[in-house]
């Protein structure tokens, strides 16, 4: 390892334990990496997220201009640090509460395409495990996600 690795490594570490989200952050976070989760974040992805987010209660306060910039700061935490920190991130700050509610939108939006990659099956599993949705409910959200998105 160079002097220089050591001392971005160091500044890397530092930034990420530093860094806390809002919950309303926290759940856009995940709604983020679910579809960015395949490695393509398109516009049509992002209107998909705005407009779930906008019929949320948790969001009904936010200025369209605010919600561009809370976008602007996880798509940068994202790019810097990766989908699975930007989870990490989410989860410590996501209440409880929503949990399931998060990981139903995040199905929603991984399916909402028709195409499920193994990346995104990993990133589901990943996530389920990581908020502590009981086995049960996320096959039973998968499910109705499924059916939801057949048409």
């Amino acid at each position: 390892m160079g002097l220089f690795d050591k001392v971005f490594n160091i500044q890397n570490l530092q930034s990420q334990t530093q860094q806390t989200l809002s919950p309303a952050e926290a759940f856009a976070a995940i709604c983020l990496a679910a579809t960015a989760s395949d490695g393509y974040f398109s516009e049509e992805e992002a209107r998909g997220i705005s407009f779930i987010l906008s019929r949320m209660q948790l969001f009904k306060s936010y200025p369209h201009d605010v919600i561009n910039r809370m976008f602007d700061k996880l798509v940068g935490i994202l790019k810097r640090q990766g989908v699975s920190n930007l989870l990490n991130l989410a989860k410590q700050s996501l209440p409880y509460e929503l949990r399931d509610t998060a990981f139903a939108v995040a199905t929603d939006l991984v399916l909402a395409d028709g195409v499920v990659t193994q990346e995104e099956q990993n990133l589901l599993n990943e996530l389920y495990q990581a908020l502590e949705v009981s086995p049960e409910v996320a096959t039973q959200i998968v499910q109705i996600m499924l059916i939801k998105n057949r048409g």
